[in-house]
């Protein structure tokens, strides 16, 4: 074999060497670049719904007047830092009283309003939690509930938070179900409200739609028995609701109204929504 000029023998020694170097390193390291390169382009404006009003529409409201007449529905609502800056007092004067905040996207994104909203309401008397908007494309589920406890997603006994949410909807960057077919997408699921349950000791309450749920989990009854169903519909009823739940926690059933962000109903009153902020046993009065 005839003999490499030198600057080639040079460049094959420089190429094995950072392959060995690279062949050393942990498989996290080398994957964690993966991560890095996800798209968060769109995350300051994904919000609770942002894709479910995209995908099925908006097809009128209910009554709001006879439900907050009749006592059976508590009024509160959600926002993130597409909301913008909030008057909480303004908002509690207008009947809210509770509502969540977006924390994070995946594991690359924190809401930079989070902390003034989410003590901002905190401060106003109104009960708080925080909702992660679910990337199942760029993580695990464990990594991603890991990253809402550690930026804000946490439980605290102290009466006025509520347990951490986990936003599944439409995917903002491409394929509806993010490249999973119903089995991974259940797995995934389950792998963040498992990890949230053990670290946090509550379980994470499911924000969804039922045409996502039927879509993407093959309308699984998993977690009907173990996660309060936060069902997200813009109709003037609630409608059918996925496998495996026989009521909603939360409706949240309009993109406006009389408070900032997006319209819900707890369904029941007021002390069912202080029950499930103070624990499990209250929770389950």
């Amino acid at each position: 074999m005839p003999e490499l000029p030198g600057n080639e023998r040079s460049r094959r020694w420089r190429t094995g060497l950072l392959l060995a170097a690279v062949a050393a390193l942990p498989w996290g390291l080398i994957t964690a670049g993966t991560a890095a390169a996800a798209d968060y382009s769109q995350a300051a404006g994904n919000y609770a719904g942002s894709q479910i009003e995209a995908h099925e529409g908006v097809h009128g409201g209910p009554d709001t007047a006879r439900a907050d007449v009749t006592g059976d529905q508590t009024l509160g609502h959600d926002v993130s830092g597409h909301t913008g800056p909030v008057d909480w007092a303004a908002a509690s004067g207008s009947g809210a009283r509770f509502t969540y905040v977006k924390a994070t996207e995946g594991t690359g994104f924190v809401n930079p309003q989070f902390g003034g909203q989410y003590n901002g309401a905190h401060a106003a008397g109104i009960i708080r939690g925080a909702y992660h908007f679910a990337r199942p494309d760029v993580s695990t589920g464990a990594q991603q509930a890991e990253y809402f406890i550690a930026n804000g997603g946490g439980w605290n006994g102290d009466g006025k938070t509520l347990p951490g949410a986990v936003d599944l909807e439409y995917n903002p960057y491409g394929d509806s179900c993010y490249g999973k077919n119903p089995a991974d997408m259940t797995n995934w699921i389950a792998d963040f409200t498992s990890t949230y349950l053990a670290k946090e000791k509550r379980s994470a309450l499911i924000y969804t739609s039922t045409a996502w749920w039927k879509l993407c989990t093959g309308n699984t009854s998993r977690f009907g028995n173990t996660d309060p169903l936060w069902l997200a519909r813009y109709a003037p009823q609630v409608g059918e609701l996925p496998a495996g739940w026989d009521k909603q926690s939360i409706w949240q059933f309009s993109r406006s109204g009389s408070l900032p962000g997006d319209q819900n109903y707890y369904n029941g009153p007021m002390g069912r929504v202080e029950a499930l902020a103070a624990g499990p046993s209250a929770a389950a009065a």
